[in-house]
């Protein structure tokens, strides 16, 4: 057998592949020798790595918006309810706080009720208003108390301000109480400056009283505080009424009409102050002698002015001293002449 036919003949393409592995080779080793004697090669990768961040940041750019869009729609979610919830809250809080200045309010409205009560060292009933009449003609209240709780007719109720009406009508648990506003109502006051007498009437306004025949020759003035003169028996003497607000002739040319603006806040409050004091009426007669008493002082005043002007007329020498002081025109004189009977 030849030799030919032992061994199989070699092909062109089998050299060319062990040819190229042995240069694959070569340069392998040529490559690693270079990076370890020069790093060239790490250079090489790290700017490999810097030149594929872009490609990475756009593969992992879907991943991160599908996140985000999860993120956002879960923030947003918790942001509605949370707004929700403290809007809620807010409302709670907004109506507690209108609560409390209700309160703090008639709680200043108690004390001052309490300071009225102590400074006139009164005895008086707290009673609560139960309903108002809505009647537009009609000024009166409906007290939540009644006989059971001690109440009469006739009873007069105050406020912190001054007189508000008095009890006309009682069951065993309500009291109706007739405003001095109500056209019905009138009451005797006299005017605080000078106690001149009159008479004031409601209006049937809760803002406002009226004064009606005042002559033109009496001393009211406005700005003028009217009390109550005690005169009947039905009202203790010296309540606040109200404030003289105009002054203006009638029809007649006659007499005064006026306007007051009443001392109470009638058409305001929740509570109201029945009076239990024993009422002792002011008579005619004592009015009476303190007018005498008024008039003697006047003409005492009157006479000393006058004989001081006679001896400063008489003696002109005399001008220059030093005038004796009149008398007190608030002081009575030592002897007053008796007061008249008063006309029955």
């Amino acid at each position: 057998m030849s030799s030919s036919a032992s061994s199989p003949p070699s092909r062109p393409g089998d050299v060319a592949g062990t040819l190229r592995l042995l240069a694959y080779l070569a340069l392998s080793c040529a490559l690693i020798v270079m990076d370890h004697r020069g790093g060239w090669l790490s250079e090489a990768r790290h700017q490999a790595s810097v030149a594929v961040q872009p490609l990475w940041w756009l593969a992992g750019l879907p991943s991160r918006l599908g996140t985000s869009m999860r993120n956002d729609a879960a923030t947003r979610t918790q942001l509605a309810e949370d707004n929700r919830r403290l809007r809620n809250e807010l409302l709670v809080l907004t109506a507690g706080q209108a609560r409390l200045r209700v309160e703090a309010t008639e709680n200043a409205r108690l004390r001052r009720l309490l300071g009225a009560v102590e400074q006139g060292n009164l005895e008086v009933q707290l009673a609560p208003i139960l309903d108002v009449d809505q009647d537009p003609t009609r000024q009166r209240l409906l007290l939540d108390a009644g006989s059971r709780n001690g109440v009469r007719e006739g009873q007069g109720v105050i406020d912190a301000g001054g007189l508000l009406g008095q009890v006309i009508a009682v069951t065993p648990m309500t009291a109706t109480v007739l405003l001095l506003t109500d056209l019905d109502h009138a009451v005797p006051v006299i005017v605080a400056r000078n106690g001149v007498r009159l008479v004031v009437y409601g209006s049937g306004h809760p803002d406002r009283l009226t004064l009606r025949s005042v002559p033109l020759s009496a001393d009211v003035e406005v700005g003028d505080t009217l009390v109550t003169s005690g005169l009947g028996g039905r009202f203790p003497p010296g309540f606040p009424v109200g404030t003289i607000a105009s002054l203006a002739p009638d029809d007649s040319r006659a007499f005064l009409t006026g306007q007051l603006a009443p001392a109470a806040q009638v058409d305001r409050g929740r509570d109201v102050l029945l009076l239990r004091d024993v009422v002792v009426p002011v008579t005619t007669a004592d009015l009476e002698a303190a007018a005498a008493e008024r008039e003697a002082a006047e003409r005492a005043e009157a006479e000393a002015a006058e004989a001081a002007a006679e001896q400063a007329a008489h003696d002109p020498a005399a001008s220059g001293a030093p005038a004796t002081p009149a008398p007190d025109a608030a002081t009575p004189p030592a002897s007053p002449p008796p007061a008249p009977e008063p006309t029955r």
